[in-house]
């Protein structure tokens, strides 16, 4: 019960549908879902562990949007995606390498969406991930994109942006495919700089939920 409810919560969240800074009563939670405030309250935790809610004098609120966040989110980020490209050169089998160019070519073919864009996008990231065979670091991938998804605004579709990263992603599999694990990790570090300066650019733009 309080799982089910956790994840009613935690998708009300990331979809918009509690805006940031609004207060959570246990109460008006317990009436809305039909649930006792025990499911609730074990609920709300999980969130405040994830970093999705917050405490604050009124009660438990839904976590703010800030450039301080974003910029805390891609320090991590960084590090994360140019270790798991360096250990997918290193270790990526046949599978894994056929699954990467699947993937680009995804992306290449992909419809002038935001949507089309971002889910081809983010599918050749899980197939870096999935090709460094390093699990905790895709557990924490998996776990630091939960924040993200709070800018549900894709970078992609910004100036320029997809050319870049349709480039830099055909860098980062010549050097998975040659195998030189430092290439790898520097191309998905730069990379990953790029998308967070242009996250802070859209931020300061006026997109404060991108």
């Amino acid at each position: 019960m309080a799982t089910d409810l956790y994840e009613e919560l935690r998708n009300a969240i990331l979809s918009g549908r509690y805006a940031a800074g609004q207060v959570l009563s246990e109460n008006a939670l317990a009436a809305e879902f039909g649930k006792s405030r025990t499911p609730v309250r074990e609920a709300l935790h999980r969130l405040e562990i994830e970093s999705l809610v917050e405490r604050s004098p009124r009660g438990v609120r839904v976590r703010d949007t800030s450039p301080e966040e974003i910029l805390d989110i891609y320090e991590v980020r960084i590090t994360l995606e140019g270790a798991a490209a360096k250990a997918a050169a290193q270790r990526a089998t046949e599978f894994d390498l056929t699954q990467l160019r699947s993937a680009l070519q995804a992306m290449i073919d992909a419809d002038d969406t935001a949507e089309a864009k971002a889910a081809t996008n983010r599918r050749f990231h899980e197939a870096v991930w999935t090709a460094s065979h390093n699990s905790t670091l895709v557990d924490l991938l998996h776990r630091l994109n939960v924040h993200l998804v709070r800018y549900p605004s894709t970078t992609l579709t910004y100036g320029d942006r997809w050319d870049a990263v349709l480039r830099e992603h055909e860098e980062l599999l010549a050097a998975i495919e040659a195998r030189d694990g430092e290439a790898a990790r520097r191309i998905a570090e730069h990379h990953m700089f790029g998308a967070r300066e242009v996250r802070l650019r859209m931020y300061a733009d006026g997109d404060r939920k991108s």
